[in-house]
Formats: structure tokens, sequence, C-alpha cells
């Protein structure tokens, strides 16, 4: 260590325990709603397209305002934005606890999502500046990379204690007081940081970057849901132009919201692709075996709660081991070895038998939550120490947008495929009314409903149906998810391993 680097005292390691609230629960209120899905489908009986909303517009608009957020941060003070977004994300969750109609509780998350937006890159920002020392940073870094990937493996298991009490509503609730900390804490223990720029944020460029992540969001789901259309094509071009627009408006930008000359490092922008393909996997298979543990397996919230910990234990591992692990051998070799990983625990979840269900499912999560949090970890410390400290606020948004996209496509994409196949494969017995037979199309808690309405042996038959669908729309999902992981693993293996090796054994060679 450098004689003249300053270390951490106290103030910073308790303003980093502050930092970790908001990180938590931004995190786990991306999947706190998996085991509240049931409960959600009966009381507020939304239709399939809304429940998958209400589930990722809360992930897909926190990835789509990150990059404006960290740059706003740098500009008007990292503190004040974060301190602002909670108040924000405070009365957005009551709104959401309290919602009555599924239109609503979808604009409450919305708001949710803009306000977690403004929380994360002021997070990791402050990190990036309250330590200097790289070892302490790292540490630091270590540590809120354990709270983000760890607050999505607890958001079921708190979720299924909450609904083992109270109402489904109930899950926001955890926000109020964890905001309320941070608003009390927050100005006494976290320094403020603005980068010393006259320039004011481009708020064309914002406008841009988060038309194209909707617009290309809603294309997906209304593919899925509909299939091909007029609607589908125009909102994917919509997308597509604005992002191109976008990344061409930030080449001429004097203070742009991404610096694109950090993505020239081939190493860079592909750990950025293996850490959205990581969350990719993990967060669409959560949401698929949350319902699988409630509704064909038979457990309580509480319950299926529970089996998250083995999960969350393998994903705390990955955290804190990836850097050690980095120090006895490359990170890209490392990074290898855990998409690999990945992809093993969807490959035993695509395997997923009558016989061993819960065992292959506890397994498959635990091998899928070790590779996922290495990633995420390796991948995050990257982002950050190659930035400057001034523009810390922005590459963290590059990071976490990743990220948060990644995940809120896997719950598009695998939940999709899950929706069209068990879909295609349940079978409808005699005897049920159209009306019944569309809720149990529609979605697994309305198969359920319907079928507790019905005579027992038609609702028996009809039960069995739709947990016999549901599992085989599972392994197909997770199969699907198995191919687009080993497919990242060779290419992220050939960008940062093979292809720098024949770059260094072609130099030596013209040396010679």
């Amino acid at each position: 260590m450098q004689p003249d680097v300053q270390l951490a005292a106290r103030r910073e390691w308790v303003g980093l325990a502050v930092l970790a609230l908001p990180t938590l629960l931004v995190s786990m209120d991306m999947t706190i709603l998996y085991l509240a899905a049931p409960s959600l489908s009966v009381n507020l009986k939304p239709s399939g397209a809304e429940l998958l909303w209400i589930s990722d517009i809360y992930g897909f608009l926190v990835a789509g305002a990150l990059i404006p957020m960290g740059a706003i941060a740098d500009r008007i003070g990292r503190r004040k934005l974060l301190l602002i977004g909670s108040v924000l994300f405070g009365i957005a969750s009551v709104l959401a606890a309290y919602s009555i109609s599924p239109a609503m509780l979808i604009g409450a998350r919305a708001l949710m999502g803009i306000a977690g937006a403004t929380l994360l890159p002021s997070t990791l920002a402050m990190i990036r500046n309250m330590f200097h020392s790289p070892q302490q940073r790292s540490f630091a870094i270590g540590v809120w990379t354990t709270c983000f990937t760890l607050g999505g493996v607890l958001g079921p298991l708190v979720g299924g204690i909450l609904l083992e009490h109270f109402w489904w509503g109930s899950v926001f609730l955890v926000a109020v007081p964890v905001m309320l900390v941070l608003l009390m804490l927050g100005p006494i223990f976290l320094p403020e940081f603005r980068e010393p720029s006259e320039h004011r944020v481009d708020l064309f460029s914002v406008a841009l970057s988060v038309t194209a992540v909707l617009a290309i969001t809603f294309s997906v789901k209304h593919g899925a849901e509909h299939g091909v259309s007029a609607t589908l094509v125009v909102s994917l071009l919509l997308g597509l132009v604005g992002g191109t627009m976008f990344l061409r408006r930030q080449l001429h930008l004097p203070q742009p919201l991404i610096d694109l000359g950090l993505f020239k490092d081939a190493v860079f922008a592909a750990a950025i692709g293996a850490n959205a393909i990581a969350l990719f996997a993990w967060v669409g298979a959560s949401l698929l075996v949350a319902q699988y543990l409630q509704l064909v397996i038979g457990m309580s919230p509480f319950a299926a709660g529970l089996w998250t910990i083995p999960p969350a234990i393998a994903c705390v591992v990955g955290c804190l081991g990836a850097p050690a692990l980095a120090q006895r051998m490359s990170s890209a070799r490392v990074v290898s070895g855990a998409l690999l990983l990945t992809a093993v625990g969807l490959a035993i979840l695509a395997a997923l038998s009558a016989q061993y269900g819960l065992t292959a499912i506890i397994s498959g999560m635990m091998i899928l939550g070790l590779g996922v949090a290495t990633i995420v970890t390796l991948g995050t410390d990257l982002v950050l120490t190659a930035a400057p400290p001034e523009k810390a606020g922005a590459a963290s948004a590059i990071s976490e947008t990743g990220a948060d996209l990644g995940g809120s496509f896997g719950v598009v994409i695998l939940g999709s495929i899950g929706v069209a196949v068990y879909r295609g494969t349940l079978v409808i017995p005699a005897g049920v009314v159209p009306a019944q037979s569309a809720a149990a199309r529609d979605t697994l808690g309305g198969a359920v409903d319907v079928a507790a309405g019905l005579p027992e042996p038609i609702g028996k038959y009809l039960l069995t149906s739709a947990q016999d669908a549901f599992t085989h729309a599972l392994q197909l999902a997770a199969g699907a998810g198995f191919v687009v992981l080993l497919a990242m693993t060779v290419f992220f293996a050939w960008t940062t391993l093979w292809r720098s090796a024949a770059q260094r054994h072609s130099i030596s060679q013209g040396e010679v």
C-alpha cells in the first residue's frame, strides 16, 4: 500500500453501512413480488400481460433511468440526489402497497423504478470517492455487491414472511422505515461529491435513453403476448432508432451521459455483457421458481421464502470469494468459469423432474447464485476502477444499467417463454366455462383459483394439468437460458482469453 493513500476512518465505514440500506432495498424490490404473485392474481385479477408488467416495469425503469440519474448525481451532488430519491421511493412504496387496481400498481411500481434509479448510482459512486485505498475500496465494493446480490435473493424470503401474516401490499411497506433511517443518517455520515463542471445534463439524451429502453422492452413483451404485429415493428424500430441516436449524440457532447471510450477496452465491454446475461438468468429463473414452489409443490409463502436461504448463502460466498480468486488468477478466467457454472445451474433446472423437484430447484439455484454473484462482483469492481473519480456516478450507472436491464429482460424473455409453453400445453377439461378457461390459461395462479371452485373430478384434473404444464414451461425456459449462457461463456472466453492470447502470440512472432 502506498504511504500517501488516505485510509478510510470510522465515518466512512459507518457511511458504507448507511449506503448498504438503499442498495439492499432497491435490489430486494426486484424480487419481493415473486411470492406475492399468486395473491395478486386473486385480489387484483391482473391479466397475464399485466402481471408481467407489475413484475418487471420496476426493473426496466430502474435500468432506463440509471444513466441519466448517474450523470445528474455527478452534477448536482450524489448525496443530494440520494436523499431526494429516498423520499420519492418511500412515497411510491406506500402507493404500491394500497393499490386498488393493476393499473395503479403498475404506475406505482414505475414511480418506484425511477426513484430506485436515483439511489443506486449515488451509492456506488460515493463508495468510489469515500475509499481511496485500492484494498479498502475493493472490500467496500464487495460489501456493496453482496448487498445488491443478496437483496434479490432475500426478496422472496422477506416477502414470504410478510405474506404469512399480512396482505400482499405489506411487501412494499418495508421501504418506508429504511428510507426514514437513510434520511436521518445520510446527512451526518455521507459526504457530498459532485463533478466540477459547468455543463448541464443533456435532457435530449435523457429522453432518448429512456425511450430506447422502454420501446424495445414493450416490443419484446408485445410480441410474446400477441405475436408479430405492426405495433411490435413500430415499437422495436422506435427503440433501435432512439438507441442509435443516443449513442451518436454522446460522441459529440462535451460532457456525455456515457463515456463510450470505456467500451474500447474489449475486456471491459465483455464484462458488462457477462454481468447483464448473468442477471438475465438469475432474475428470470427466480420468477418461475417462486411460483413453482408455491403452486406446484404447494408450499406456503413463508416456507417457499425459507428455501431461498441456501441460494442466498451461495451468493454471499460468490461475492466475498470472487476477489480472493481474482488474486490467484486473472479476473477473465474467474468470470469465464462463473459463466459456465451459471449455465450448469440452469441445466439442472431444465432437468427438473417430479421425483427430484425440490432437490433440483434448490441445487440449481445455489449453483446459479454462486456463479452470478462472482460475475457481478468482479464486473462492478472493473467498471469503477476503470473510471476517474469525478465520473464515478456515470460509470456505476453503466454497470448497474447492464445488470438491471439483463435482469428485467430475464423476466420478459424467460417469463414469456414460460407463459407460451404453459398455455400451449395446458389441457382444459370438459365442463369448464369459457371465462374460467380463459382465467386458467392466463396464469398458473388463475388455474389454481379456478380449480378450487370446480367439482372434485374436474377441478383435480385441471389443477394437475396446470401444474404439469407449468413444470414443462419452467424446464423449457431454463433450457433456453442454458443455451444463452453457454453461448455467452464461449464469447466471453474468446474475447478475453483466446483473442488476447492470440494477440500476444502474434506480437511475439513479430518481434522474432
